[in-house]
């Protein structure tokens, strides 16, 4: 294995751009089996997950997909061409939104917009990106909303990192 060594990874904070917005793919139709052991794994005993029958007398007829389980799929599905292996650390998640639910079957696409980026004053080779993470529906319905914040490496503070042992990227 002698040719060149391409590694899959995210964009540095130096590579990202304010008011780009990155579609994500594949998109992930989610299932009776998804929700049910999300919403058991983290003891969460909510009914309108969990219980077909009562669900059914409720506003929307039928369960719904664990909010939790939508958000960490929206910003799960944004890694891969944003944050894999370019991120130090997630800061926090502000302006949560589930506007619609999200029902057994559907198919969650998201979408990332960079908002804001800024270097760090205190932590050279890394800085702050703030992004919003929309999902859809398979009918382009709203979803999920929220805006995530990010500790982000440049491309020279991950490189000089890494000589150092403190920032291998692998």
């Amino acid at each position: 294995m002698g040719g060149k060594r391409i590694e899959q990874r995210g964009l540095y904070l130096d590579e990202l751009e304010v008011g780009a917005v990155y579609a994500h793919g594949p998109g992930r139709t989610v299932t009776e089996t998804d929700n049910v052991l999300f919403t058991t794994m983290t003891m969460n005993t909510q009914a309108l997950h969990l219980d077909a029958a009562w669900s059914a007398t409720q506003p929307f007829g039928q369960r719904l997909v664990n909010s939790m389980f939508t958000l960490a799929t929206v910003v799960g599905q944004s890694v891969a061409q944003l944050t894999q292996g370019t991120i130090v650390g997630q800061l926090g998640l502000t302006d949560v939104r589930f506007p619609h639910p999200l029902f057994h079957g559907d198919t969650l696409y998201t979408e990332t917009e960079v908002t804001d980026v800024r270097h760090s004053a205190s932590r050279p080779g890394q800085g702050i990106a703030t992004m919003r993470h929309t999902g859809r529906n398979q009918d382009g319905t709203v979803v999920a909303e929220a805006t995530r914040t990010c500790l982000m490496w440049t491309a020279d503070g991950h490189a000089a990192a890494a000589a150092t042992g403190h920032g291998d990227p692998a």
